[in-house]
């Protein structure tokens, strides 16, 4: 099946009208849909916007490839989209995306399509095939560029089968990304070129949509001096133990590839000593994913969804009256009930286990997974009479740790078994001896940890009005300074820790810092037009929506463009903020910022918004006033 199969006259535009990311994909979208492929046009917006939640489908070098597999796709199909301006796509080079091809794959789709669809993306990254498409003047010039690229390719398959020369440095590497259909070729493609441009030898697996392909065998292996797993999802690796590996990204495998070889050919990695051990064995790459940290952000990222639906299910609640839970209340509703049932019952519940559960499986894998939520249960228990709650969210997070490096050690114990007992392990000894070992460790020391964690959070709620507004001002500029990264991520996850033991205060203060910096670049992009092009201006409009939802990853673009300017000027307004609303003796009931939540504030609800106004002006003035004119620059 060739490309043109799946990308038809009909489903090409060749000038986008749209100005932003969320634009393009719904005018792309929309071309689809009248073209009659989709079943459903809402529902594959939706799977397309969950993979750009994994990781930017802007691959760089003025490429973007929205994609998802989903029953919402009638006919698999592609539509292409140019825009001659450029298109701010959150690209991972950070430059503005002119090509966009949208890959549509019915859940059905069969091995044909998913293979073509993988072609496509190793077709983009060839330099003068991009320049041709972008200098196309109609539809069928674009389908003639395509069809000559196919007919090159297959040329070049039958003259030359060689990845490099028979003396060279045997190298092994594997790609993947979450969906597998564009990441995962494009890395498999690029290094592959580099390499023969090196006289390397390497294979390549790809672990794509349909399927593992191109699989390293036991003698490739055997052979090999180093692996190079570029990906963004699970990886057989205990195949791998012994050998140089390398793990990063799948970005750096379209983007570094040559860095990459270079590094694999010089054994500049760990060896790899087998699941139990995987810790010790990541490359300099991933070292600030790993470790404590990349434990603990794997705990949260699948804590928040309970943390963030059950806060607003509870805060809506509320609006009932604040005893509308209540069934002796004069108050009581039972629709409010029900949502605080659902919410505070169940899902708030859980987020200590699952906590404690997704941290030890980070750490042991699947075998951690079980020790950690009963570990996170036991923590919830207080074992102090007259403390509700248990030691909280401070003992799943030492919950968690306990099971996940118990867990590693019991499995280390184990491996002296014979191999007749390797079936019994995962069934049954590792469960028995990981979650009663754990258990009762965390039955002893979850009554002190309940103590101090009582303790600690009656100390926080007691301190005076001026040690208040200081914290305030300091979590406020935490969520500014990189902006979904591991510091912002840190002052979240101690608003959430305090939002779990009561305290309203900290969670509205970090809420108002966060709002601040999209809002911020929206006013400095309004007011010093001068100061800004075209481009930063069209995103700066787009600025006020992401703010007014608390989506604090809108400044990005303007930060990694101007650092030195713009982020300290976002830090002082969200630091102001948040400052603020501990000065107003506001709280908020929900994990989450924006205008979903604002009937939900405890406190003056227009004290709050002044709050997030005032440092929106401070941050939108100095941004303004710290950057130069263009015609200076």
């Amino acid at each position: 099946m060739n490309i043109t199969d799946l990308l038809k006259k009909d489903t090409i535009i060749l000038e986008l009208d749209s100005n932003s990311k969320a634009s393009v994909i719904d005018e792309l979208i929309e071309k689809l849909n009248q073209a009659g492929r989709l079943n459903d046009k809402e529902a594959f917006k939706k799977a397309i916007l969950a993979r750009e939640e994994q990781s930017t489908t802007g691959i760089g070098e003025g490429i973007a490839i929205p994609h998802a597999k989903t029953d919402a796709v009638k006919t698999p199909a592609i539509v292409f989209g140019r825009s001659s301006q450029g298109v701010n796509y959150e690209s991972l080079d950070g430059q503005p995306s002119h090509l966009f091809f949208m890959i549509a794959a019915s859940e059905g789709a069969n091995q044909t399509h998913l293979e073509t669809l993988s072609r496509l993306s190793s077709f983009l990254m060839d330099n003068k095939f991009r320049e041709k498409l972008e200098a196309a003047k109609s539809e069928d010039e674009v389908i003639e560029v395509i069809n000559d690229k196919e007919r090159e390719e297959d040329d070049d398959t039958e003259q030359d089968t060689s990845e490099g020369s028979p003396e060279a440095t045997n190298l092994l590497a594997v790609t993947g990304c979450p969906t597998g259909i564009a990441h995962t070729y494009m890395a498999a493609d690029k290094l592959k070129a580099t390499a023969k441009e090196m006289g390397v030898t390497i294979k390549v697996e790809t672990n794509g949509s349909g399927g593992v392909k191109n699989r390293l065998t036991s003698e490739d292996i055997k052979k090999a001096d180093a692996i190079i797993i570029a990906a963004d999802t699970k990886i057989e690796t205990e195949r791998f133990k012994g050998k140089h590996v390398i793990q990063v990204p799948v970005a750096k495998g379209i983007h570094e590839p040559k860095q990459l070889i270079e590094r694999a050919m010089k054994k500049d990695a760990p060896i790899y000593k087998g699941d139990s051990s995987s810790s010790k064995s990541e490359s300099d790459d991933t070292k600030g994913r790993s470790g404590f940290y990349k434990h603990l952000m794997n705990g949260v990222s699948n804590m928040l969804p309970f943390v963030v639906g059950g806060g607003i299910l509870i805060a809506i609640s509320f609006l009932f009256g604040i005893n509308s839970a209540d069934p002796t209340s004069d108050q009581y509703n039972r629709f409010a009930e029900m949502l605080n049932t659902i919410g505070g019952g169940n899902a708030f519940y859980l987020m200590v286990p699952v906590l404690a559960g997704f941290i030890a499986s980070s750490i042991a894998d699947r075998p951690g997974f079980a020790p950690g939520m009963v570990a996170g249960l036991i923590a919830i228990s207080s074992g102090v009479e007259g403390a509700d709650g248990g030691s909280g969210f401070l003992g799943g997070l030492i919950a968690g740790f306990l099971a996940g490096y118990l867990t590693l050690g019991v499995k280390k114990a184990l491996e002296v078994l014979p191999a007749m007992f390797d079936g019994l392990k995962t069934v049954l000894l590792y469960p028995v001896f990981s979650i009663g070992i754990t258990g009762l460790i965390m039955l002893l020391i979850n009554p002190p940890l309940t103590t101090l964690y009582t303790g600690l959070s009656s100390w926080l709620q007691g301190l005076g009005d001026t040690n208040l507004v200081l914290l305030g001002l300091i979590l406020g500029g935490m969520m500014a300074i990189d902006m979904g990264g591991p510091i912002n991520k840190a002052a979240y996850t101690f608003g959430i820790a305090m939002l779990d033991a009561g305290n309203l205060s900290f969670i509205a203060a970090i809420m108002a810092g966060g709002m601040v910096p999209p809002l911020a670049t929206a006013l400095a992009t309004t007011i010093f037009k001068d100061k800004f092009t075209q481009q930063e201006r069209d995103a700066g409009k787009s600025n006020y929506a992401l703010g007014a939802f608390f989506i604090t990853e809108g400044a990005i673009p303007f930060a990694a463009a101007d650092p030195g300017r713009v982020i300290p000027s976002i830090v002082v307004g969200s630091a102001v903020a948040g400052g603020l609303t501990m000065l107003f003796d506001i709280g908020l009931r929900a994990p989450h910022g924006g205008v979903v939540v604002a009937t939900l504030v405890e406190g003056n609800p227009f004290l709050y918004l002044l709050a997030i106004l005032i440092g929106t002006i401070i941050s939108g003035f100095l941004i303004g006033f710290l950057k130069k004119d263009l015609q200076k620059e």
